[in-house]
């Protein structure tokens, strides 16, 4: 048996290795251009000055200034306490969702992805009016003040914002965020082997013992995954403390700087500085979580035996879940109550005291609107295309082709997860700027002018950043696949192209599908690229005309909050879709 295995493995390997080469330095070449080379020209621009070659003279200038180097302390303040807050929120209810059964524990688990749904800048939007002077939170306090005989506010109301601006971007960043760390515990508490635990209990341990000695040891491959993608997420998140106009932070000080990109590189160096911030916590994190994976992780051998909890226990377990459900999901009710409120209707009320339907129907016909849903359709599905294409293929390579190098391709194919954003959108534009010097504007090269036509940049830049989640959900589709079938229909004289189409993708097109839903709904809702990138109205995508539409005078808020409503329900049905058909395997999808 193991000769005839042999002599069907032997048949196709030539071809098979020599076209894995080929789509191996096709690759390279993609990542090497779209990847690795506007972080380059990045850092090119940040350090060389005008006329005289490298020089620190702009990174100097970023340190001497006190407001840059108070917006830096400001976003590894608030990436540090967003990882810390969604950490201790996730932790124990990855526990409960895990080694417990109980009634309404899989509706819970679904519920508690809700904040996927909704960016974090949108959600902003509604938590204004709600933490507003004059807002809900105002009003139920002054309520209390009145209840046991106070005096109340004087009419003045609590300036939450003005005076916690800080604090309401770390919350709204914990409520949107916290499912990430969720999904990643998840999985890797799926993936613990019972069997240690209960040989611990054995011995004499107790269950506290055992949780810090044994489960939070073998949980660090999740815990890793989970801290990085938050921790580097929330450091270069844009949306949100431009939305509750917190200005001394670094993603809003270079978004605002932006104007002048062409002709001042002072933004570059500033980008330089957030990329190595989010180099430094990613090393920070790798050190103190991420070693030892191999000799710390263990597939469980057992299948894992949740207890199940009845009567006031199951209550006990629900009551945490459910209390952590309400609060991410006050960023959406908030939207949704905006969108059906009449102008100035939410005004020194708790709720709304009109209603009006009549801002959906302006966010499908107000021309901004329209136009931003066209080009946010056009942008996500060529860049899931995109994602797809050069996703597959890096999985195949790497699962499949065992060949040298892989293990880069893997590690370039994850890249887009650990940097951030804003600093592949400042790349584009650097590279834009690179063409637009040496080249003419009537030449062909003028479409990769990002002032003039952003369409190009915005395309790769949303498939180079969702192009992780593609990877890593085909990938666990090919490990998963036996290749017998591979194998015996190339030994049966197919070709590879028609192995590829009737066999491979067959076997795994639910994680493939599972993978191109979330590139192209994230890529429809992505923020700090189309924040950036897009800069004429004309090619507006969905966030940054919510973002316009949010500043308009009048009814520009409760549009805006239509249209993110609008957004919210096609990215719900997204997120169903795969979670359904992932399951709890959806966590490796956002795994680094």
């Amino acid at each position: 048996m193991s000769a005839i295995s042999a002599q069907i493995d032997v048949g196709p390997r030539r071809s098979r290795v020599s076209s894995h080469h080929i789509c191996a330095v096709i690759l390279y070449a993609f990542f090497g251009v779209f990847l690795i080379w506007p972080i380059v020209q990045i850092v090119a621009v940040g350090f060389v000055e005008k006329g005289h070659g490298l020089s620190l003279v702009y990174l100097k200038m970023i340190f001497a200034d006190a407001q840059f180097r108070a917006g830096m302390g400001n976003a590894v303040m608030v990436a540090v306490a967003v990882t810390t807050c969604t950490l201790l929120v996730s932790l124990p209810l990855a526990v409960l969702n895990v080694r417990y059964e109980f009634r309404g524990r899989r509706l819970l688990s679904g519920l508690l992805l809700a904040p996927l749904v909704l960016p974090p800048f949108v959600g902003a939007i509604g938590m204004r009016l709600v933490l507003g002077r004059f807002g809900t939170l105002t009003q139920i306090a002054s309520w209390f003040f009145h209840l046991f005989g106070g005096q109340g506010f004087n009419g003045l109301g609590i300036d939450f914002l003005g005076h916690h601006k800080l604090a309401g971007v770390i919350v709204i960043e914990v409520l949107h965020l916290y499912p990430i760390m969720l999904l990643n515990l998840q999985a890797a508490l799926a993936n613990i082997d019972p069997a240690m635990d209960q040989a611990a209990a054995n011995l004499g341990a107790g269950r506290w013992r055992r949780f810090r000695r044994i489960t939070l040891p073998l949980l660090r491959p999740g815990l890793f995954a989970g801290c990085t993608l938050v921790l580097i997420w929330s450091f270069t998140e844009l949306g949100t403390p431009l939305m509750f106009d917190f200005y001394t932070i670094t993603p809003v000080q270079i978004f605002h700087q932006i104007t002048e990109v062409a002709d001042n590189p002072l933004p570059y160096a500033l980008v330089v500085v957030m990329l190595a911030g989010s180099a430094g916590l990613y090393v920070v994190g790798k050190l103190i979580l991420g070693r030892g994976f191999d000799a710390a992780t263990t597939k469980g051998s057992a299948a894992s035996a949740a207890k199940r909890l009845t009567r006031w226990r199951a209550a006990a377990a629900l009551a945490p879940g459910a209390a952590i459900f309400f609060l991410a999901i006050l960023p959406h009710l908030a939207v949704i109550l905006t969108s059906v409120s009449s102008v100035g209707a939410w005004y020194k009320s708790v709720l709304p005291t009109h209603f009006t339907a009549a801002h959906f129907a302006s966010a499908l016909s107000d021309d901004l609107a329209v136009s931003s849903i066209k080009w946010s359709i056009i942008y996500a599905a060529c860049a899931t295309a995109l994602a797809v294409a050069m996703g597959l293929a890096t999985a195949i390579v790497v699962v499949r082709g065992k060949i040298r190098g892989s293990g880069v391709l893997d590690a370039l194919a994850m890249l887009p997860l650990a940097v951030p954003g804003i600093v592949l959108a400042f790349g584009y534009l650097a590279i834009s700027v690179f063409f637009k010097q040496r080249f003419s504007c009537t030449d062909w090269l003028s479409a990769l002018n990002v002032a003039e036509f952003p369409v190009v940049a915005i395309v790769v830049a949303y498939a180079a950043r969702r192009l992780p989640y593609v990877f890593r959900a085909a990938a666990a589709g090919l490990e998963q696949t036996p290749r017998e079938l591979e194998l015996a229909a190339h030994n049966l004289g197919a070709r590879k192209m028609t192995v590829l189409r009737r066999i491979t993708i067959p076997l795994i097109l639910a994680n493939l599908a599972a993978g191109a839903l979330l590139a192209f709904a994230f890529s429809m809702l992505e923020v700090s690229d189309s924040l950036i990138l897009a800069q004429r109205r004309e090619f507006f995508p969905i966030t940054k005309a919510i973002y316009e539409l949010s500043q308009r005078l009048g009814d520009g808020v409760y549009v805006a909050s239509a249209l993110g409503v609008w957004a919210m329900v096609f990215l719900t049905l997204t997120i169903l879709c795969v979670n359904r058909l992932v399951g709890r395997k959806m966590g490796q999808i956002f795994r680094v």
